[in-house]
């Protein structure tokens, strides 16, 4: 299952990329650049940055609703690993976000730290290494599902700086800058409860009450995924100025096919959550777990997937 997901996002990383015109490009005749190998590795660390994320909150979530007290060290115990595995990328990031900003090699940037660390970008990354690092060590201790919740709300602090860098930063500041920025830390908020409760179920908690508890909390995380992609593609691809604006940018641009691709894919896990409640979930009450874990483990590899067109949309312009 792993192995699948990760494999998904990452194909399904680059060939959004390629497509909609936000593949990494070699510098102009005459300057040095980064390097293609670098401007690659910048939606590459952001993609393994998300995925340890998920696992983190996975972790985390299942440790505060769905296990008793005594499995709470087991599942704290991973989660401090994927958050030094955040931190790592975290890193990776910064550096490799720092070097195809100012557009030079990576053995250069000693040269120019102090302008790296003008950029907002950089600034952003930093405060989430440390976030993590923080993460880490508080997880690695965490023996009490009290310690657990504590976990959860540096988790969700730790997901929030990348994201104040966005598309809807870099616009001026206003009400609607504001706006998408904060619908956009929602919208992530939802999808990694949603994806890391997912799998938590079935990593961690495979009993019928944990199930039903992670629908009943997967249904709000749709609903809020649902508006609040809605509304931060409506400001990006100009639906508030002109009534087709948004329709029009769907098929003329690669920002907005990947956006329309997205809603695609959000409509298929609607529709799989939807099968899980009609078909799934009444065969586990019976005692059989089999056709709920089948359906469950496709679901995570298409969640998989579209967390690397998440990826290649905030990397497209």
């Amino acid at each position: 299952m792993v192995a699948g997901g990760i494999a998904a996002g990452v194909v399904v990383l680059v060939v959004a990329l390629v497509l909609a015109g936000g593949a990494p490009e070699r510098a102009p005749e005459g300057l040095l650049g980064a390097g293609l190998p670098l401007g690659w590795s910048v939606p590459g660390f952001r993609l393994l940055a998300d995925g340890a994320a998920i696992w983190v909150a996975s972790a985390v979530l299942t440790a505060v609703l769905l296990l008793p007290a005594s499995d709470v060290v087991r599942a704290c115990q991973d989660a401090a690993i994927a958050a030094g595995v955040w931190a790592v990328a975290s890193i990776g990031g910064l550096i490799a976000s720092a070097a195809v900003i100012l557009g030079i090699p990576v053995s250069y940037l000693a040269d120019h730290a102090s302008m790296a660390g003008e950029l907002i970008q950089v600034r952003a990354l930093a405060i989430s290494v440390v976030l993590t690092a923080v993460l880490a060590v508080v997880l690695s201790g965490v023996r009490t599902v009290r310690g657990a919740r504590i976990a959860l709300g540096l988790t969700a602090l730790a997901l929030i700086p990348p994201l104040l860098t966005g598309h809807g930063a870099i616009e001026r500041a206003t009400i609607w800058s504001v706006t998408a920025t904060t619908s956009l830390v929602l919208h992530v908020f939802a999808a990694t409860a949603w994806i890391g409760g997912l799998f938590a179920v079935l990593r961690y908690a495979r009993t019928r009450a944990a199930v039903e508890r992670f629908s009943t909390l997967a249904l709000a995380c749709a609903i809020t995924i649902g508006l609040t992609g809605l509304l931060t593609a409506e400001i990006h691809l100009g639906g508030r100025d002109d009534g087709w604006g948004l329709i029009t940018q769907w098929v003329t641009t690669g920002y907005g096919a990947l956006v329309f691709a997205k809603a695609i894919a959000f409509a298929a896990l609607v529709f799989v959550g939807w099968r899980h409640r009609q078909s799934t979930l009444p065969t586990l009450a019976t005692g059989n777990p089999a056709a709920f874990r089948r359906l469950a483990v496709g679901e995570l590899i298409l969640m998989a997937a579209t967390v690397g067109l998440a990826v290649a949309l905030s990397r497209t312009p």
